[in-house]
């Protein structure tokens, strides 16, 4: 690399990073032995940025104390006008998300309430990151959680085993391990400035030696490519000329057929945004049920796509904090704590909501304000890292170090 200057070494980065290749570190992309065969087993994790109000997106109708704390934003009954729909007797779904009910019903979706991170922060940008990197309220641990459990799945040596479904590497994915970055919706398969044949003979003819960034480069590139390709075929298939519109729901779609062709992808995360929700939240209709009503079909969509691939993956859901238990003066909710995390899969015993509910008493109540935890959500990951990734005891450990010991009621959550 000598006689390189460093505006020629920023010039290539920003190259690299538009090709969408890149990994959190430097080498990360070093090549290695692909192993053969292995698991079909996958893990998606959807990232519900910006604290979603989960007492409204599984409302606890059958608490009193519900409906004395939101006078303008609780959901009514079952069987009411714009109603929860109903799932045990305590709980209950919110209209805008009855897509989900055929799952309910098949025993494949279940959900574990006043769960989230034991750290009481209510920063947005600390509570993601904790989540992200496993290990709640240490801020030094270099790399997230599912890059550490990449590294622990047998078969997943490639760097198409994980996919990050976004334009940069989110914390939850940074580490030594190669992830490959994907765009989905129209843009899927626009070609990148490394598709260029001038640029890419160029950089070719750069990395051409066996130094681990050459060796990176070239694993990377193959993977863009991998990835590009079966895109491109999937994109003229679905849409039979016609534009693809945009939306989480064409997007699950989509995702869904690229992971029945790939059977390489291992781990899949991706995040939605647009759920703080302080002003106007709506109760049947408005702005939460607006951006539930998406988010509800585009998981059915997934679900659907995945056809018999469905029983080998498990997805989960997960926000960085719940929000208020009591509404604020703008009809809507603020920063808060214990939240619902969605659990479904071929392999889960749905159709039940896990966890341990504390009751919104005010005696009950975190900090006298917010939805207790009572479920870390380490436990529910670390109970599908081994019953449905095969993890063992020290494996979970190396994911989340000094997590806590799955609580029993959960022990059932996967099918062995």
């Amino acid at each position: 690399m000598a006689g390189i200057t460093r505006r020629e070494m920023l010039q290539r980065a920003v190259i690299l990073a538009g090709s969408g290749i890149l990994c959190g570190r430097p080498y990360a992309w070093a090549a290695r032995d692909p192993e053969v065969g292995g698991s079909r087993k996958r893990l998606i994790v959807i990232f519900l940025r910006g604290a979603v109000d989960g007492l409204s997106m599984v409302v606890p109708y059958g608490d009193p104390r519900y409906y004395g704390a939101r006078p303008t934003i609780a959901l009514p009954r079952p069987g009411s006008e714009g109603g929860v729909l109903a799932l045990d007797g305590h709980f209950g779904l919110h209209p805008a998300l009855a897509s989900l009910l055929p799952l309910w019903r098949d025993g494949t979706l279940a959900f574990v309430h006043a769960c989230g991170s034991p750290d009481p922060s209510r920063s947005h940008f600390d509570a993601q990151d904790y989540m992200e990197s496993g290990t709640p309220g240490i801020k030094t641990t270099p790399d997230g959680w599912m890059n550490r459990l990449l590294a622990l799945l047998p078969g997943a040596r490639t760097a198409t085993a994980a996919v990050s479904v976004g334009p940069t590497v989110p914390r939850i994915l940074s580490g030594r391990r190669p992830v490959t970055n994907l765009s989905l919706g129209p843009r899927a398969a626009h070609p990148l400035p490394l598709d260029r044949p001038r640029v890419a003979s160029a950089f070719d003819r750069l990395y051409q030696g066996t130094d681990p960034l050459s060796q990176a480069y070239r694993q990377g590139r193959a993977a863009h490519q991998h990835f590009a390709a079966e895109l491109t075929d999937e994109m003229q298939a679905a849409d039979n000329g016609a534009p693809s519109p945009v939306g989480f729901g064409n997007e699950a779609t989509q995702l869904a057929r690229l992971l029945v062709r790939d059977t390489t992808i291992r781990l899949v995360f991706l995040a939605l945004s647009g759920w703080d929700t302080h002003v106007n939240q709506g109760v049947s209709d408005g702005y939460l049920a607006n951006h539930l009503r998406p988010l509800g079909e585009g998981i059915k969509n997934l679900v659907d796509g995945l056809g018999a691939a469905y029983a080998d993956t498990v997805i989960v859901l997960v926000s960085e904090f719940g929000r208020t238990v009591r509404e604020n003066g703008n009809a809507g909710t603020d920063h808060g704590h214990g939240n619902v995390l969605w659990v479904l899969g071929g392999n889960i015993r749905g159709r039940a909501v896990y966890g341990r509910w504390p009751g919104l008493a005010d005696a009950a109540l975190y900090q006298e304000r917010d939805l207790a935890v009572t479920t870390d959500f380490r436990e529910v990951i670390a109970v599908i890292l081994r019953s449905h990734l095969g993890l063992d005891p020290r494996q979970v450990e190396a994911v989340f170090p000094h997590a806590p010991t799955p609580a029993e009621s959960l022990q059932r959550l996967v099918r062995v």
